[in-house]
C-alpha cells in the first residue's frame, strides 16, 4: 500500500513524501530512518471497481437460487426449529451460512420482515421465482396448524422427490442429444467441404443421375457457396422451433403429441402422476384445502392438457363431486391406478396418505423407466445413424455402378 505522510527534516524543513508500507507504524519506522518528524499520514486510494459500481447488487442481480440449495435451505430450516430455535434466530443461522448472493440478500430481507411482524408466509411470499405458490401455500398451512417444523420437512421431502425425478429424466436424454448434434454438425461439414469434392466428378462427366443424388448436389452446392448462411439458417431454425414450443399453440401441441408418443409417452403419464399425486399430498397433508390444494397443483404440472384436468377438477369438486371421479374419467392421460388409489383414500378418509404412497410408485416407475430408456435409445440411435450413412453411401454410390455400366 502506498501512504503520503508530512512532517519536518532536522532542520525543520516541511516534508512530504511518498513510501510503500504495510501499515502506518512501517511508514512511522521509515520516517525515523529518514530523520524526518511525521505530523499526519494519509493513505493513498488505489482504483478499485467497487468504488463505481455496486458489486453486492451485481452479483445479487446475477446470482439465482437453485433448486438443491432451496431443499438443504428448507430441511436445515425444519431441523432447526425441531431443536427449538426460534424462527427469526434459525433464519439468521440460514442467512450467515449461505454462499449465494441472491439467497442471502433474499434470507436478510425475510428475517427483517419477520422480526418488524410479519409471518414467514407473508415474508417469503414477495419472492415468488424463489418460493414458488407450493412453498408459500404450505408454509402458510404449516403457520396456521403450528406444525411449521412437520411441514418444512414434509416440504423438503416433496422438493427433493421432484429435483431428483427431473435430473433422472434429463440425464437419459444428454446422451441422445449430444449423439443427435454431433451427427447434425458432420452432415453440415461434410455438405459444405466433402461432397463439393465427389459430386465435381459426376458433373464433368455429365450423365444422368439418381433424384437422390441429385437432391444432395443441389443441397450440397448451396451449402458449399452459401456456408455462413447456412450454417445461420440452421440455427435460426432450431431456434425458431424452440421459441415456437413456447408459445401458447406451440405448449398445446407438444402436450398434446408427448403423451402419446411410443415408449416416451408413457413415461411421460407417469411423470405427470407422480407429480400431481405429490403436489396433492404434499398440500392435503400440511392442511391446505382441497380447492387451493387443486389450483396450486394446476400451477405446478407443466403439459396444458393435465392442466386442464385439474381446472375441471377443482371446478367440479366445489360443486360436490368427488375428486376420484374426474381422474377415473380421463384415463387417456392418467393411469388408472391414480383414479382408484384416490378413491380408496376418499372412502378411508386418508387421501394425503394414499396418493403419497401413489406419488412413490409413480416416481420409482419413472426412476426404474429412465434407465431403460438408455438401454431402448441405444439401438433406435444406431439405426438413426445407419440409416443417415447408408443413404449417403447409395447416393454416391448408385452414380457409379451407372457411370461403370454406361462404360
Amino acid at each position: 500500500m502506498q501512504f503520503t505522510y508530512t512532517g519536518e527534516d532536522k532542520d525543520g524543513n516541511s516534508v512530504t513524501k511518498t513510501v510503500e508500507a504495510t501499515d502506518r507504524f512501517a511508514v512511522y519506522e521509515a520516517a525515523r530512518v529518514a530523520g524526518h518528524v511525521v505530523s499526519s499520514v494519509s493513505e493513498k486510494k488505489q482504483f478499485d471497481l467497487s468504488m463505481i459500481l455496486d458489486m453486492e447488487k451485481i452479483n445479487y442481480k446475477l446470482s439465482r437460487v437453485k433448486q438443491d440449495e432451496l431443499v438443504m435451505v428448507t430441511r436445515n430450516l425444519g431441523s432447526m426449529l425441531v431443536a427449538g430455535l426460534a424462527l427469526s434466530r434459525a433464519l439468521s443461522v440460514i442467512e450467515r451460512q449461505s454462499k449465494n448472493p441472491r439467497l442471502k440478500g433474499i434470507v436478510t430481507d425475510v428475517v427483517n420482515e419477520v422480526n418488524k411482524g410479519k409471518t414467514f408466509g407473508e415474508a417469503i411470499a414477495k419472492y415468488p421465482k424463489t418460493f414458488n405458490d407450493l412453498y408459500v401455500a404450505m408454509v402458510r398451512a404449516g403457520e396456521e396448524s403450528g406444525q411449521m417444523a412437520d411441514t418444512l420437512r414434509t416440504l423438503s421431502v416433496q422438493m427433493e422427490r421432484s429435483s431428483s425425478l427431473k435430473k433422472k429424466i434429463k440425464g437419459a436424454m444428454i446422451y441422445p442429444a449430444i449423439v443427435i448434434t454431433i451427427l447434425i454438425i458432420i452432415g453440415i461439414l461434410m455438405m459444405i467441404f466433402v461432397m463439393p469434392s465427389i459430386t465435381g466428378t459426376f458433373k464433368e462427366l455429365d450423365v444422368d443421375l439418381p433424384v437422390t443424388t441429385q437432391v444432395l448436389m443441389g443441397v450440397s452446392d448451396f451449402m458449399a457457396a452459401n456456408a455462413l448462411l447456412s450454417i445461420a439458417g440452421i440455427f435460426v431454425f432450431f431456434g425458431g422451433v424452440v421459441a415456437a414450443l413456447r408459445t401458447g399453440p406451440g405448449k398445446r401441441v407438444s402436450s398434446w403429441i408427448i403423451p402419446r408418443l411410443p415408449i416416451v409417452g408413457k413415461m411421460a403419464k407417469e411423470t405427470n402422476a407422480a407429480r400431481t399425486a405429490r403436489t396433492l399430498s404434499s398440500l392435503l397433508s400440511s392442511g391446505v384445502d382441497i380447492i387451493r390444494t387443486l389450483e396450486i397443483t394446476r400451477d405446478v404440472v407443466q403439459n396444458y392438457y393435465y392442466k386442464q384436468i385439474i381446472d375441471d377438477a377443482a371446478k367440479r369438486v366445489e360443486k360436490g363431486t368427488p375428486l376420484s371421479e374426474v381422474f377415473i374419467e380421463r384415463d387417456d392421460l392418467y393411469p388408472v391406478l391414480v383414479g382408484e388409489m384416490i378413491l380408496v383414500g376418499e372412502e378411508t378418509g386418508n387421501i394425503a396418505k394414499m396418493l403419497g404412497e401413489l406419488a412413490v410408485f409413480y416416481e420409482t416407475e419413472v426412476e426404474q423407466k429412465t434407465k431403460d430408456l438408455s438401454t431402448i435409445i441405444e439401438p433406435l440411435l444406431m439405426v438413426v445413424i445407419g440409416g443417415t450413412v447408408g443413404f449417403f453411401a447409395l447416393a454416391m454410390i448408385a452414380p457409379i455402378y451407372s457411370i461403370s455400366n454406361s462404360i
